[in-house]
């Protein structure tokens, strides 16, 4: 069965960073992009970045271009969303999810089919 985890989120100070993580088990990420997303309180989901399954090509909402790079390791069956220079409006359920195998990385949360569970990220003094 697919699944997806991640890890890595927690309360830090506007300024800071954090790294998430996103582990599949149950099937190889290698021919798959992954999107995160994330979810404040009273918002809708809302596509921060993605990656194609050889990571060659990767999107990031405007919101976080310049401040958060997203990477793989296929070795290592993960995908990572380093995130710098966090503000309180990032503060969010973050949430990976897959798509493929063999379809293009894309920030439409209806494009995906298989999610995690979520991460909290809180961004606070």
């Amino acid at each position: 069965q697919l699944q997806l985890v991640e890890s890595g989120g927690g309360l830090v100070q506007p300024g800071g960073s954090l790294r998430l993580s996103c582990a599949a088990s149950g099937f190889t990420l290698d021919y798959y992009a992954i999107g995160w997303f994330r979810q404040a309180p009273g918002k809708e989901r809302e596509g921060v970045s993605c990656i194609s399954s050889s990571g060659g090509t990767t999107n990031y909402a405007d919101s976080v271009k310049g401040r958060f790079t997203i990477s793989r390791d296929n070795a290592k069956n993960t995908v990572y969303l380093q995130m710098n220079s966090l503000k309180p409006e990032d503060t969010a359920i973050y949430y990976c999810a897959a798509r493929g195998p063999f379809k293009l990385c894309v920030l439409g949360v209806s494009r995906y089919d298989n999610w995690g569970q979520g991460t909290q990220v809180t961004v606070s003094s």
